[in-house]
């Protein structure tokens, strides 16, 4: 049994059908890739486990308990936090006023734009701040305005907001998107120390093999909305299915 169990999950868009009898089991602190060709259902797959869709059928079960009909907020609460492709955070703030904010979401059950009068103010939250920047390797950058990083670093600092809330588990949309190789190789190695210093399960959706290949523990393939093959990094290399679903070869 998996901290994330979903059975016979189906969802349709009028007369396109996007997923079909989805079954996937996430086991506890595993990385877990969800891959396939363009369309094959895997952000709508993401999108019905963080409660911005409903499926039409089957049930998505996190720890036990149904996230189906709970709104985002609620499903962050029982600690799933979603980084989506472009990264969450306030352009206009500093690197250190982003993080207080989440802390203070964390603290009060909201993240409201008006706090940040109190966030200028306090300092109880201070400590937190500097200890998830420091984890991630930005507290020399806590000053800066957000919006003046490159896209690597917007990338970490949102991990240091998703991490403030203390998650269970990381649902990652396409986390290096549009970076440069540099970038991407730092981000593959924060998730590698967020993967071995903290009780997290992380399930990734990527297109970059590089990523997947030094994360993944487990790697689920979809194909036109269906899983086509789960199995190890290793095994998944080469398999008959998977190039069959992504250079349209003969499996034999």
């Amino acid at each position: 049994m998996g901290i994330l169990e979903v059975k016979g999950v189906g969802k349709r868009f009028g007369g396109l059908q996007a997923l079909g009898d989805v079954n996937l089991s996430i086991k506890e602190n595993s990385v877990h890739a969800i891959i396939g060709p363009n369309g094959a259902g895997k952000s709508t797959l993401l999108n019905c486990l963080v409660g911005k869709l409903i499926p039409d059928t089957g049930s998505v079960m996190f720890d036990g308990q149904s996230v189906l009909g709970r709104s985002p907020h609620e499903i962050c609460q029982m600690g799933i936090s979603r980084v989506f492709q472009t990264p969450e955070i306030f352009g206009d703030l500093t690197v250190m006023e982003n993080v207080l904010i989440a802390c203070f979401a964390k603290r009060d059950g909201s993240f409201e734009l008006n706090a940040i009068t109190s966030v200028r103010s306090q300092s109880d939250m201070r400590d937190m701040a500097e200890t998830i920047l420091r984890d991630v390797n930005m507290l020399d950058k806590h000053a800066m305005h957000a919006a003046s990083l490159s896209r690597g670093d917007k990338r970490r600092l949102e991990m240091a907001m998703c991490l403030v809330q203390q998650p269970r588990m990381l649902l990652l949309d396409e986390p290096t998107a549009g970076m440069a190789r540099a970038d991407t190789n730092n981000t593959i190695d924060l998730l590698k120390e967020i993967r071995d210093t903290r009780d997290i399960t992380i399930a990734i959706i990527e297109h970059d093999m590089h990523v997947v290949f030094s994360l993944a523990d487990r790697i689920t393939v979809l194909a036109q909305g269906t899983p086509l093959v789960e199995d190890s990094p290793e095994n998944i290399k080469g398999h008959p299915k998977v190039r069959e679903a992504y250079l349209g070869e003969t499996a034999h």
